[in-house]
Order: structure tokens, then sequence, then C-alpha cells
């Protein structure tokens, strides 16, 4: 109400400034106004009536055995040991509970993401059955979705609400789910059906492409498909930019919709059916390819489009795009949240904007280049802000990469797959025969692309920024091409102007060049004006040269707001991030020092008889939680990697981060450990020539002048007569230990030292003050500390008695995962550290927290999440 409030107040002024007329100005509030009204209305309404028919509240309603009927809504994905679909539920009640004949048995009208773990390998096949459109009676518990742990993170369960979606439902085994007897007709027949013909033609494209990786690759490029797409080529095409390619877009309904007319052409089809039929088939085509906001906004282009070019009517672009705009939203307004929706339709809307100031720097170019050197390059400078506001990311080959690698894929690499895969239907043999040079080119892509990602250097990273930033840049971005479009047509004029001279039969007008009304009439002379008018013109340059320059600063000014990382004066950070059952601590110095500690890990059990368990793309929190975290607070490089110790649920995620973000050096505990996974990153690290350096007792390091870092423990190893680095298998008491000291506060972080460790370190200290002592020097027998990383996510082997005594923490912070197996953190801990009056933060119960400290003072923040 508010929002609308303040729209109503400054509407008026909006008129006033740009001469709106009073008429248009009303009509445009109405328009907003309703649209406003339709999203509350909408979002009022997106609302569980779960709880209601089980008559519980939605606090106690998780982890209840419940029993629900209803209908499979979508196609059925099943990876590894996780079959995963929507559920309309139709009814629900309590698992067990005894109804009477009659009684309402919870009707309602919901839809739920189901997960059913499956148990043993052969129930994958029994899962292979289900279809979208089955009746089913499913058994298990309802599970809250999980809210976003970091703060900035993808948010889940946000996520989920926009998909009106607020379960997901937990079943154990196949055996969980029984299909029941139903109609032959439902809501989701049309949609199995397609399911099914979808299926048909991806296991023709695999008739066509028999390695693996080109035929998930040509699924994705034709039909959509992106579930058997490799994930590592996924994540080198994204680094380039390019995956729009793999998204069914604008490119392929165009594609699709040129053959049409092409073949009805030749079949002497005339236009006007032609434009029909091609108008009436293109839905078909947009269910096919999955029916992503995309292509929903492409087909709903292309047939308006068909349709106004068939009547005659409406053919501007930007009316077109905004009909489009205005079915999707009124249809669904959650719409507006869809990443997919606003690149698409910021895309092609910024391509009608600003291609006509592009293309009189490529008039004179072959057609074909011309314009496609002119689309790339508007497509990259429209899309470069939505990209790094989302993906926080930008490679300067992206140009280069689209430029050549779009034509080639839209126009042979795709046509060649579709024909191929229709072929196959009649002749697999001569379907393998045309798809051949397709692989051919595909090979040629994978390689190029992977080339183009070898070095790391041309890739930007970018923190996100705010709406604000985006609208400046878009604003700067047109005033910047509208003056040099001016000032590049009065060059043009000029050398027309002398041609027209020695041939005064020619008209500057005829020739095209005559680019404003306020210049035609002189350009029609034979000469070139002088006196006043030449003097006129001449201070008319000298304006325009100023607005060029001034909105080229403009832009760069804007660029490099854009690319600052974000920063606190005299303020350092420590971030204990959510990476469930790991540790993860990002330190951000006054001086714009980056530092982590430790990088999470996921464990795999997905070996030896339970291999069958492994999912094609598992979640591993390096990849898919620290990096993007690291990449969208402007983390351009890490001044150093702290590795407490080998252990995979803190080395593990560190992979990820050495592949993709700079590293100047890397701290550890001087051991190896016995897992590949761990000589991979060391390998990795000088690879990439990071300074490794083996921490110990009294070794400090200043990362900038406000900022050090006393590294308290392991103590320093005997080198054995090799000088090999010792192989230790137990990890934990050799943990790195260290006290950084950043304006006025000291934090402590301890890694997984255990009990044993906590000991040795607490005699050396002791011991170290009695010398100091001794010495006439002042000493203590107690180190206080602000704050405290607890060891080994509280284990009840660490943080002991006279560990707490001699620290005497203010603040504790516990990084353990929610529901983790091991107990942690463990009871007793909590009472200890409850005794000596330390404030307990837990990233299970409360996501990342985080500690900013400014002369001397703290204050605690963390990311609220429900249990």
């Amino acid at each position: 109400m508010l929002l609308w409030a303040g729209v109503t107040l400054i509407f008026p002024f909006i008129a006033i400034v740009m001469k709106i007329p009073i008429r248009q100005t009303v009509l445009l509030w109405i328009a907003l106004s309703s649209g406003g009204f339709h999203w509350f209305w909408h979002d009022t309404h997106n609302v569980s009536r779960i709880p209601d028919a089980l008559h519980v509240s939605s606090s106690v309603i998780e982890d209840m055995p419940v029993q629900a009927a209803g209908f499979i809504a979508s196609k059925v994905e099943i990876d590894g040991d996780r079959a995963q679909f929507e559920m309309r539920v139709t009814s629900i009640h309590h698992f067990g509970s005894h109804l009477s004949k009659g009684e309402n048995r919870g009707s309602i009208s919901e839809q739920v993401i189901v997960h059913i773990k499956l148990a043993v390998k052969q129930e994958q096949q029994l899962a292979a059955v289900w279809q979208r459109g089955d009746a089913i009676l499913l058994r298990g518990s309802l599970k809250a979705p999980v809210k976003a742990g970091n703060f900035g993170s993808f948010d889940f369960s946000e996520y989920l609400h926009t998909q009106e979606i607020h379960w997901i439902f937990k079943g154990s085994g196949a055996a969980s789910l029984q299909r029941q007897e139903s109609s032959l007709w439902n809501r989701y027949t049309l949609l199995r059906w397609n399911d099914q013909l979808r299926e048909q033609l991806g296991q023709k494209m695999e008739s066509a492409f028999t390695s693996l990786l080109h035929a998930g690759y040509m699924k994705g490029l034709v039909l959509g498909v992106t579930d058997e797409l490799d994930p590592a080529t996924y994540n080198e095409f994204t680094q380039l930019g390019l995956t729009h390619i793999l998204a069914i877009s604008g490119m392929h309904v165009a594609v699709y919709a040129a053959t049409l007319l092409y073949l009805l052409k030749l079949l002497r089809v005339s236009r006007e059916t032609s434009l029909t039929v091609v108008m009436v088939l293109i839905p078909a085509y947009v269910l096919l390819t999955g029916a992503s906001p995309s292509v929903v906004r492409a087909g709903i282009m292309a047939m308006i489009g068909l349709f106004a070019a068939r009547r005659g009517l409406l053919k501007d672009g930007l009316n077109i795009l905004s009909i489009s705009a205005l079915l999707m939203l009124l249809w669904n307004p959650y719409y507006l949240l869809s990443v997919s929706f606003q690149l698409s339709f910021l895309v092609t809307g910024g391509l009608l904007i600003y291609m006509p100031l592009m293309k009189p720097f490529f008039a004179k170019w072959p057609l074909l280049i011309g314009g496609e050197v002119a689309i790339t390059i508007t497509a990259q400078l429209v899309s470069f802000p939505m990209t790094v506001f989302y993906f926080n990311q930008f490679s300067l080959l992206s140009f280069a990469a689209n430029f050549v690698l779009v034509p080639l894929i839209t126009y042979i690499v795709l046509p060649i797959g579709t024909v191929a895969m229709g072929i196959a239907f009649v002749w697999e043999d001569g379907a393998r025969i045309l798809a051949w040079p397709a692989e051919q080119l595909n090979d040629l892509t994978f390689s190029l692309v992977k080339w183009l990602n070898v070095d790391d250097a041309y890739v930007s990273i970018w923190p996100s920024s705010s709406i604000l930033w985006v609208m400046a840049y878009y604003a700067a971005l047109y005033s910047v091409l509208y003056w040099l479009k001016t000032w590049f047509t009065s060059r043009r004029q000029t050398d027309d102007i002398s041609v027209v001279s020695s041939n005064p039969t020619t008209s500057p007008i005829q020739t095209g060049l005559a680019a404003s009304a306020e210049w035609a009439a002189v350009l029609q002379t034979a000469h070139e004006p002088g006196g006043a008018g030449k003097f006129a013109r001449r201070q008319w340059n000298g304006y325009r040269y100023l607005a060029l320059a001034l909105s080229g600063i403009a832009w760069l000014g804007i660029l490099g707001i854009g690319y600052q990382s974000p920063s606190e004066r005299n303020t350092g950070v420590v971030q204990y991030l959510d990476v469930g059952q790991g540790d993860s601590i990002l330190i951000t110095t006054p001086g714009g020092k980056h530092i982590l500690v430790d990088g999470g890990g996921t464990m795999d059990f997905a070996t030896g008889k339970n291999a069958w368990r492994k999912r094609t793309d598992p979640y591993e929190v390096g990849e898919d939680t620290i990096v993007p975290l690291l990449k969208q607070r402007g983390v351009h490089r890490l001044d150093a990697v702290i590795l407490t110790h080998g252990d995979h649920d803190h080395a593990g995620g560190l992979q990820a981060v050495l592949d993709q973000i700079p590293v100047s050096t890397l701290f550890f505990n001087g051991t190896l450990t016995d897992k590949d996974p761990f000589r991979k990153l060391l390998n990795t690290a000088l690879a990439k020539k990071i300074k490794l350096y083996g921490a110990h007792h009294s070794m400090e390091w200043e990362p900038d002048r406000d900022t050090k870092i006393r590294f308290l423990y392991p103590f320093k190893l005997q080198k054995n007569a090799s000088e090999q680095l010792p192989v230790i298998k137990e990890q934990n008491h050799y943990s790195v230990a260290m006290i950084l000291e950043m304006e006025g506060a000291s934090f402590l972080f301890t890694g997984d030292m255990d009990d044993a460790a906590e000991s040795l370190l607490l005699s050396e200290l002791t011991l170290s003050s009695s010398r100091v002592k001794a010495q006439g020097g002042t000493g203590s027998a107690r180190k206080a500390v602000d704050v405290m990383k607890v060891a080994h996510h509280g284990s009840k082997y660490s943080t002991s008695e006279e560990w707490l005594s001699y620290w005497q923490p203010k603040i504790s912070v516990i990084s353990v995962g929610a529901s983790n197996t091991y107990g942690h953190p463990n009871k007793a801990v909590l009472e200890r550290l409850a005794e000596v009056g330390s404030a307990i933060y837990r990233t299970d119960t409360m996501g990342e927290v985080q500690i900013r400290a400014q002369q001397g003072k703290l204050s605690v923040r963390y990311q609220r999440r429900r249990e």
C-alpha cells in the first residue's frame, strides 16, 4: 500500500516533466494500480490449505505421518536413489487414523514436491513406470522447504512459493507409493502425452547421436531437455555466457517458424494460409519444448506477429512485446520474479530499443556480418547488467564466443540435429550419417569453449548490485549510443556533402544519410552552409561532443561502481557461513583483504555397492554455495585460504574455490592425508602457483596494517629424512588454531581440535607466560578472547572446561549441520559455554552468523531460518 501511495503521489510530477497528456497519465495509473491489485490478490491467496485439512497448525505438521491421495502432476525424474515429481494433492489425513464412513478426509487441491528415497537399485525400475496423470496414494511425512541459510543466497522456499508450493512430501521406498485406478482422461492427460512424445523424441536423438555427451547436448538444444546435459560442459557454457543457446527461446522459435514457412512456400501454399498454419503450430512447439517463460514469451510474440502480418495490423515490436508480457503476467504474476522471464524480455526489448542506435555503425559492412556483429554487441551490452546481477561474473571473451558459436549452432547444428532426429523414426543408419557432421561441429564447439575457459584472467567477478544500478546502466548506455550515433552520422553527412558538391544532381536525402529532420533542408543544398549557419552547426557540434563525453564518463563510472567490492570503512567482518556439517569462514579485513578459513565439504557415501545411489549432478558445497557467495560479495581475489586440516568437511569445498577464484596464498597444517581429493587440492594450488605455507605455533601474518593473525597450533613437526610431508590419517589433532586481531577485537579459530591438542596448547601457553614472568615481563594465566569458533562442531571431545577457563570467550559460534547424525553440538559443551557466560550462535538454527568489529565494538547479525 505504501508503494502504491508513493507511485500515486509521484505520477503527476512525472506526467508534468515528461509532458504526458492527462488522459494517458490516468490510464497508465489505472493500469499500474490494477496490476498491483492483481499481484496482491494472487499473493494473498497463495497459502497452504494442508494444515487446515489436517486440523493442525503449520508449526507441528512436520514429520507427522500422513497419507495423501492425488495425481502425479509432472514428469517423474529418477536420479540415483531419489525419485522426484510434483503431486496434486486432492485429500490428506493422518496416517493410521480411522475415519468413519462419510467423514471428510481433508479434501483440498494443492501442489507439493515429492521426494521418494529409493531403498534398493531395483526400485528404480518400479519408479520408471510412474507417469504424469497417474492417480496415486502416497504415505510419508511433510517438511517445509528450507529457507536460505546465508545472506543473499538462493532461497529455495521463496522459489517454491512462486510456484505455489509450500511443502515437500517425503516418502521412503517405492512401496510408499501405490497407483490407483483412474479415468482415462484428467487435467494432466495432454501433458502426459507430451511427456511420452518428448521421451520418444529423446530416444530417437540417442539413436542418431550415439555418444551420450552429444545426445544429451542435442536434447537440450532441440527439445529443451536439460537433465542429461554434462554438468562440466554446462558450467563451461555458463562461464562464457552461452547458456541461452541451451535454453529454448526466441532463437529456436524463429528457426522453427521460418523453417515451416519455407516448407509451406515450397509446397505452394498461399501466404495467408502459411501464416495461419504456423500460428496454430507454434503452441505445440512451445509445449513440446517444456514451456519455460522464455519460450512462452517467444511463442506469444511469434503468434501475435504472424497474426499482425496476416491482417496488416500492429507491426511495432515493442507493442507486441508488451502485449506478450501482459498476457503472461495476467496468467501468473509470479513470472515477474523469474530470471528467465526477466532476461528474455529485457534482452528482446533491449534489441528493439538499442539496435536502431547501433545499426549506423555497421551500415557499410556486408549485410550478414554487419547484422550479426550489431546484434551480438547489442545483446551483450543489454544482457550484461542482469547477467552480473544474477550470476556475478562476466567473461571478456563472451562476445567472441557468441559471435562465432551462435550462428554455427543456430543455422547448422540445430537444423541438422532436428532433421536427424526426425529421420531416425524411419531410418536409423541414415540418421547417424546425417548426425555425423553435427557431432564433429559439436566437438569443435566443446573444444573451443574449453579453450576459451582455460585462462581465468578473462573472467571478471561482479558483486550483486541494486536495481537502481541496473536502471542507471541502461540510461547511461542509451545516452552514450545516442550521442555516438549522432556524432557518427554527422561525420558521414559531412563526407556526403563534399560528394554532392561535385555532383549537384544527387540529393543527400536520396542517399538515405540525412538522419535528422533539423538538417534535412540544409543538406538538400548543393554546398555546405556558410556564415551564421556554419557557425551554428559548429556550436551544435561542440554541445554534442560534450554530451557524448559526459555520457561516456557517466557510463564508465557506473561500471566502476558496480565492479567495486562493497566495504565498510574501519570495519572488519567475520562471516561464519552455513555450509551444513562443516566449517567455512570468510574474513574481510578493514583494508579490504579477503581470507577464507576452510571450505566445507559434502560427504559422498555413494561408493562400492551403493554406487547406484550417486546422482548425476549432486550438491557440492564448494560449487553450489561457497563460490556463488564469494562472487556475490565481490571477492575478486582471496588473499589467503587457511585450511585448518585435511578432513573432507573442511577441505572438500576448496577445490571449487581454487578452480574459480584467484588465490594468492594457502596455509595448511603441513601434513598430508591418505585421500586423493586432498592431494588433488594441493596439486591444483601448485599448478596455479599459489604460495603454500605450513602454519605452526609462533608463526604470524599481517594481511594489512590493521590486522594480525597469530598461529597457535600445531607445533612445528620434525622433518623426516626424505624431507617429505608426513601423511597423517587422523587430522583433527593437528588442526590449525589461530587468533585474529582486527579492529580492537580478537577472534579464536580452532578447526576440529580435540581435547588432547587443547591440553598441549594450554601447557605451552602457560609455560610461555611463566617464561615471560621469569624474565621480568608481565604475564597472564588467562588471555580472554572476544569470539571463539567452537572446535569440532561442538563435539564432546573438544572445548574442555580448562580450555574455556583460559579463553573466557564472550561469544561462541558453532558451525554445525541441522539434524546431523553425530549429535553435534553436545549438550555438555553447551552447558559449559553457558557456565562461562558465553553467548552462543549456531549455524544449524540461525544460518550464517556475521560479526562486525569496529574500534573494539562487536555487532552480530544472523540469517534466521525456519526449523
